[in-house]
């Protein structure tokens, strides 16, 4: 007769497999969301400079960049986006975070305000009212 060499309790073990595979996943996400975040945010655009304003604050609310191109042309989360889109984009974002959502406009230096326009328009119309705009600072263009 054989000696069992484990002592048998009525304990069983969790799988712990499934919960690894969730986690390693939402790490994968949550790494590539921040990248684009990111990738945008460093989209070299040559920014108007202001004289007054105020430091970025700490990234409290969710937030949507929205840079203006050269020729006019907008992107959102790194696609090229038509102006007529943004609202339905800005609404479907607020749908998704539930709460106040910051818009960043990004435009170069030497597009008209007729290209900025229709972007506070479509966040007056979604009831976004945290609109900024990045820009530099006089002393630190030199």
């Amino acid at each position: 007769m054989r000696v069992p060499t484990q002592l048998r309790s009525g304990d069983f073990g969790f799988n712990m497999t499934p919960m690894i595979d969730v986690v390693f996943l939402l790490i994968i996400f949550f790494l590539v969301s921040s990248h684009l975040a990111k990738q945008e945010a460093q989209m070299q655009l040559p920014l108007p400079v202001a004289d007054s304003g105020e430091e970025a604050a700490e990234d409290t609310l969710p937030r949507v960049t929205v840079n203006v191109m050269s020729d006019g042309g907008l992107m959102v989360s790194g696609r090229r986006v038509e102006a007529n889109e943004l609202l339905a984009r800005l609404q479907q974002r607020l749908a998704e975070v539930g709460q106040d959502l910051e818009v960043r406009i990004r435009g170069d230096r030497q597009v008209d305000y007729q290209h900025v326009e229709p972007i506070m328009l479509a966040c007056a119309r979604s009831g976004i009212w945290n609109v900024t705009f990045a820009v530099y600072r006089s002393e630190d263009v030199r």
